[in-house]
């Protein structure tokens, strides 16, 4: 099974209905495939210049290492230059902060992830978990 457009829109739909509930400041959500690419995204009127691009690197970083961009920023504090070089090798796209999420199928496959900017981390990684939730699949913000 992969991600279908239908589901990675359901999943930005969500993460904004989420973010408006809990009255995070305007986001922009990115939903990338299991090999990186860019199935949807969103960015909300008045959220900031950066926003797509920064959540689009978390979402990068968490499915280019199969592992939550909460755990690589973690994981970042301990081995920073190889944080670094990685950053420098993707071309800027990899971004290891909270707020990007693995979405897994039922048997734990990864399908992708979804990253979020505008709000703190932790406000963009429960947008996105709620979304990716709500779309039928399972989020992975610890990996």
């Amino acid at each position: 099974m992969s991600l279908t457009l239908k589901q990675a829109n359901s999943i930005i739909e969500a993460a904004l209905a989420k973010a408006r509930a809990m009255n995070i400041k305007p986001l922009a959500v990115v939903v990338l495939d299991d090999s990186g690419n860019v199935k949807a995204a969103q960015r909300e009127d008045g959220a900031s210049m950066f926003r797509f691009d920064v959540a689009q690197g978390k979402a990068w970083a968490a499915v280019a290492m199969g592992a939550s961009s909460r755990a690589l920023a973690k994981r970042a504090k301990d081995n920073p230059n190889f944080f670094i070089t990685l950053a420098a090798t993707a071309q800027g796209k990899f971004l290891p902060q909270t707020g990007g999420v693995l979405i897994r199928d039922a048997s734990g496959r990864i399908l992708g992830a979804a990253g979020a900017s505008g709000g703190t981390g932790e406000e963009d990684e429960t947008a996105c978990a709620h979304g990716i939730e709500q779309a039928g699949l399972v989020p992975d913000a610890a990996g």
